[in-house]
C-alpha cells in the first residue's frame, strides 16, 4: 500500500482542477464507492488484527487529508467564481495595454497597503456587487426594518427594489452562506450613503471590511491582529480600544490611534470599528454559533489617507487634479 505515491498523484491532479465538475470527478475517483481509497480498505482483509489496526489508522488519516484538500479546493473555486461574477461586466476589451499612465491615486495606494497586510496573514480578497438586496445589506446583518442603525446609513434605493450598498458587509454574508469555516476574507469596495458633500463627507466613499470565522475565536485575536495592522499603516503609535455598538457584532469596539499633531484636541482619532460577530448573524447564514465564533472589522480608506497624508478636504480625492495626484 503505497500511501505516499497516492498522495503525490492526488496532489498533482488537484492542481489541475479549475471547476466544480472536475472536483466532483476527482472526489469520486479517490473517495467514491469504487475509488482508490476503497481498494485500500479491501486489501487489509487478510492482515492480522494488529496490522489491520495500524494500516486502518493510516488509511483513515489519508482519507481525512484527501477530504480536507478537496474542501479547500472547493472554497477556492467558490470564491473565484464570486470574484469573476463581479468582474465580468467590468472588463473593457478595447484596452490595448496594462501599462500604467499618470500617477498613483492616494486611495489606491492605501487600498493596496491595507490588502497587502491582510493577504500576507492569510486573508483572501473577495469583491462583490455595488447594487445589493436589502436582505444582504441590512436584515441578514441583524439590522431589520425599523432598526435605528438604518437611519445612520440613509440609503439610495432603486426602482427595482434593490439598493446601492451602504457597506461591503453583504459580501461577508454571501461568503458565509457558501463556505464552511474557517473563513478569512477582506472585502474592499465603494459604498454609498445619502450625505451632504463637504470637506469631511461624501455620498460615495471606500471601505475595506474583514471577517474571520473559526473555532474558539476571541476578542484577543481581534485585538492582536488590528493592533499590528494599525502599526503597519501608521507606525508605532498608541492604540486605544473602547466599547461601541454595532448590530453586526457583540461585543463591539471602536479603535483609535493617537495622532495629536494632526487631529488636535485630546489627540485621539477613531479609524476602525470592530467586534465579535453577533451569534444571530451566524445563525442567519447557517453557521453553528455554538461551535464557531468570529470577528469582523471595517475601515474607511479615505479616513486613513486623509490622516496619513495630512489631507484636509475629502473632495480632493475626486477632482482629478494632476498636481494633487503627482504627490503620490
Amino acid at each position: 500500500m503505497d500511501f505516499t505515491s497516492l498522495k503525490k498523484e492526488f496532489s498533482r491532479q488537484l492542481l489541475e482542477v479549475d471547476h466544480q465538475n472536475k472536483l466532483d470527478v476527482l472526489r469520486s475517483n479517490y473517495l467514491g464507492k469504487k475509488g482508490k481509497l476503497k481498494k485500500f480498505f479491501q486489501d487489509i482483509a487478510n492482515l492480522s488484527v494488529e496490522q489491520k489496526k495500524q494500516v486502518g489508522q493510516q488509511i483513515n488519516e489519508l482519507k481525512n487529508y484527501l477530504s480536507e484538500q478537496l474542501e479547500q479546493k472547493k472554497q477556492e473555486i467558490i470564491l473565484r467564481e464570486i470574484n469573476l461574477q463581479d468582474q465580468h461586466d467590468k472588463i473593457d476589451v478595447s484596452l490595448t495595454s496594462k501599462k500604467q499612465v499618470g500617477a498613483n491615486h492616494p486611495l489606491e495606494v492605501i487600498r493596496s497597503e491595507v490588502l497587502q497586510f491582510f493577504n500576507q496573514i492569510g486573508f483572501m480578497t473577495v469583491e462583490g456587487d455595488e447594487i445589493e438586496e436589502d436582505y444582504y445589506n441590512f436584515t441578514a446583518l441583524n439590522i431589520p426594518e425599523g432598526h435605528p442603525a438604518r437611519d445612520s446609513q440613509d440609503s439610495f434605493y432603486l426602482s427595482n427594489g434593490k439598493m446601492l450598498r451602504t457597506q461591503t458587509s453583504p459580501i461577508q454574508i454571501r461568503v458565509m452562506q457558501n463556505l464552511k469555516p474557517p473563513i478569512a476574507i477582506v472585502s474592499p469596495g465603494r459604498v454609498f450613503r445619502r450625505d451632504t458633500v463637504d470637506a469631511s463627507h461624501s455620498p460615495i466613499f471606500h471601505q475595506i471590511e474583514g471577517l474571520y470565522v473559526n473555532e474558539d475565536v476571541t476578542f484577543s485575536d481581534l485585538k492582536g491582529i488590528l493592533t499590528k495592522f494599525c502599526h503597519s499603516i501608521f507606525g508605532d503609535r498608541k492604540i486605544r480600544f473602547r466599547p461601541d455598538y454595532f448590530p453586526f457584532t457583540e461585543p463591539s469596539s471602536e479603535i483609535s490611534i493617537y495622532y495629536p499633531e494632526i487631529v488636535g484636541g485630546d489627540g485621539w482619532l477613531e479609524i476602525l470599528g470592530a467586534g465579535i460577530v453577533n451569534p444571530l448573524v451566524l445563525q442567519n447564514v447557517g453557521i453553528d454559533d455554538k461551535k464557531y465564533s468570529g470577528f469582523a472589522f471595517g475601515v474607511g480608506i479615505e479616513r486613513i489617507a486623509m490622516l496619513k497624508y495630512g489631507i484636509e478636504d475629502i473632495r480632493l480625492f475626486y477632482q482629478n487634479d494632476l498636481e494633487f495626484l503627482k504627490q503620490f
